[in-house]
């Protein structure tokens, strides 16, 4: 299996059993999005938080750590209706991200996420109604995948 742009190792049970805490400093943000980048970061640490495999902790006293660029923001076409009209548009959000442990001053793991969230333009079908909505739909997603990459095989 092959994966472009990213780097993993693998976990055998606890293969990574100093590390205890983790420090998510503010995503970096490359969008003229505003407020994507602290509802990213506020995201990941209330999943890290509700996981409690890695306790959350200040850089400075930290053994591991994830940063982060949000790169993107784009919204698209998802679906159309009968009559060829939008009903469904998607934004997808972008992410760099980088999970390093601080203490042996490995990465543990980078690459690169990209997660969609949809919603209607006028209140159609889609579960979610505003831009916003989707949004944090794809929040959730990205918070997801990198909460399950950093604790995988814990």
């Amino acid at each position: 299996m092959c994966c472009t742009g990213c780097a993993y190792y693998s976990f055998s049970g606890s293969a990574l059993p100093h590390l205890k805490t983790v420090a998510i400093p503010t995503f970096q943000d490359d969008t003229a999005e505003f407020g994507v980048k602290d509802d990213l970061t506020n995201a990941l640490i209330e999943a890290f938080t509700s996981d409690n495999t890695l306790k959350i902790a200040e850089r400075r006293n930290a053994d591991s750590m994830i940063t982060g660029r949000i790169v993107s923001v784009k919204d698209g076409a998802g679906a159309f209706d009968r009559a060829e009209t939008v009903d469904e548009i998607r934004v997808t959000i972008s992410v760099q991200v980088k999970f390093e442990d601080l203490q042996k001053r490995k990465l543990v793991w980078e690459g690169r996420l990209s997660e969609v969230g949809t919603y209607a333009p006028s209140g159609g079908s889609t579960s979610n109604t505003t831009r916003e909505d989707a949004i944090a739909e794809a929040i959730t997603k990205i918070t997801n995948e990198v909460l399950n990459r950093s604790i995988s095989g814990w």
